[in-house]
């Protein structure tokens, strides 16, 4: 199985549409156009998951830089994700009013 990342689309594209572009290359398993979790709009990149790892590389080294949605695309290998420290960026530190030791001053 391939994983692969496709960046700079056009928030206009859907996952029918990246589908079709994939499959002429051979099995398309899975897509996925990531989305803004408070609107829904599209964040602009997606990834798709095909059966076969040489079919996969073909349809990297046809589609990266291909155009769609008049923007050209980067399509490559999908990194493996990093998990961020702190529960996705939430942990902020303490930013409360006491400094360590309990000193009163101002920041």
């Amino acid at each position: 199985m391939k994983n692969i990342f496709v960046g700079n689309l056009s928030f206009n594209t859907n996952e029918d549409e990246l589908r079709q572009m994939f499959e002429a290359y051979g099995q398309v398993d899975r897509v996925s156009i990531m989305t803004d979790r408070d609107t829904g709009r599209s964040r602009g990149f997606g990834f798709v998951e095909m059966a076969s790892n040489e079919d996969g590389e073909k349809a990297i080294a046809a589609l990266n830089g291909s155009q769609i949605g008049g923007r050209t695309l980067n399509v490559n290998e999908a990194r493996p994700k990093v998990e961020r420290a702190g529960g996705g960026g939430r942990d902020r530190g303490d930013r409360g009013g006491r400094r360590e030791g309990g000193g009163r001053g101002r920041w």
